[in-house]
């Protein structure tokens, strides 16, 4: 228990640990306790970069997140699912050539040998490997990056091509089922909780008047056109980790959501973020718009990681994916904000609705660049 000692020789904390000292104290982290700092920008976990130091002065960094329960119900499943891809991961990188030390997540086993703590409070904690020289992108402007982007999601994406499947539990139900999302976002302004839907009647109408792309990949999947993969679900640009002497795409992280999916859909979440000109929380929408020098960077790349294993019906319809992620992301911004701001993290008063107005804005640029967006995914065909 060198982290605890350390920490009541300080006298700086508590004794009594709780919260993330408490968590801090009960990984398998080597050396001694020193610091910790909030790490990241991420909507729903609470992170932090914690250092450590052994006898020689050496220091080493891990990442340490509380899990947050009110979204993800059964903490436990998802740290099997996270476990069970890295490791799979880790065989596949070895056999290629690369580092899995680098390439992927690593995680660090509790001092019980859990791969994840539960704190006197009942709250689950899990930590990684801080993977170091890297660097991550919010807003890009660099074709260059975001092909390194599109490249990880679809080399990952690759490399869980043969990975089984129905092992994966599925750690937030009906995640990417859009039609489920609409009708939630239905109910959701029907019962106007916080009073805010007279505010924001513009917004609710452009997400019923799309009403008809929302069972497009469904309707796919049912007719037998597509198939399930594995997916990320969750590919923010920012969610790639770059060698920041390099700029390469290193390894893909924040793998909550790895589940079964299309991969136009994970396309598609990259696109909405990486060709955006600019941040998702922008609150002049002259800024915002679909960047087609980044669309086709973004396309190229995941194409080429994907390695072959798209058919032909998948990469044409990638446009779509990129449409539909950015249409049901702001439908989803919008119903917490009408909510009350109950699911994504806010650090001001309407920070949600802004979200949800970039990702329309999005949405209607894409719809007038359609034809143009079509075109540059023919040419990787």
């Amino acid at each position: 228990m060198a982290a605890v000692k350390k920490l009541e020789e300080n006298d700086f904390y508590p004794k009594q640990l709780c919260g993330k000292l408490e968590a801090a104290a009960n990984f398998c982290f080597e050396g001694v306790y020193k610091e910790e700092i909030p790490w990241g920008n991420g909507h729903i976990n609470d992170t932090y970069r914690v250092t450590f130091e052994n006898e020689q002065g050496v220091k080493k960094y891990y990442i340490l997140q509380q899990m947050n329960k009110s979204i993800f119900k059964n903490p436990v499943e998802l740290m099997e699912n996270i476990v069970g891809v890295t490791e799979f991961l880790k065989r596949k990188i070895s056999a290629n050539g690369g580092n899995p030390e680098r390439e992927t997540l690593n995680v660090i086993p509790a001092k019980d040998g859990k791969p994840y703590y539960v704190d006197s409070e009942g709250e689950y904690w899990r930590a990684y490997v801080f993977i170091e020289n890297t660097v991550s992108y919010d807003l890009i402007d660099n074709p260059e990056i975001l092909y390194e982007g599109g490249l990880a999601f679809g080399r990952f994406q690759s490399m869980l091509a043969d990975y089984p499947a129905k092992t994966l539990h599925e750690t937030i139900p009906g995640f990417h089922d859009t039609r489920e999302r609409f009708e939630t976002f239905k109910k959701a302004v029907e019962e106007d909780v916080c009073s805010r839907v007279d505010l924001v009647r513009e917004e609710i109408q452009f997400v019923l008047d799309r009403e008809e792309i929302v069972d497009c990949f469904q309707d796919l999947l049912r007719s037998g056109k597509i198939s399930f993969r594995v997916t990320h679900n969750d590919t923010k640009i920012n969610n790639v980790l770059m060698d920041k002497d390099t700029k390469k795409g290193i390894c893909v992280i924040d793998l909550d959501t790895v589940m079964p999916g299309v991969a136009m859909n994970d396309f598609g979440d990259a696109v909405r973020i990486g060709a955006s000109t600019a941040l998702e929380d922008e609150q002049n929408l002259d800024k915002v718009w679909c960047d087609l020098e980044l669309f086709e960077a973004c396309a190229k790349g995941f194409i080429e990681g994907c390695g072959g294993k798209l058919s032909q019906e998948e990469i044409k319809l990638l446009p779509m994916g990129a449409r539909l992620m950015t249409y049901e992301c702001g439908m989803r911004f919008l119903m917490d904000y009408i909510q009350g701001d109950i699911y994504f993290k806010i650090h001001r008063p309407g920070q949600n609705l802004d979200r949800a107005r970039t990702q329309f804005k999005l949405v209607s640029d894409m719809e007038h660049k359609w034809k143009v967006m079509e075109n540059i995914v023919k040419k990787y065909m």
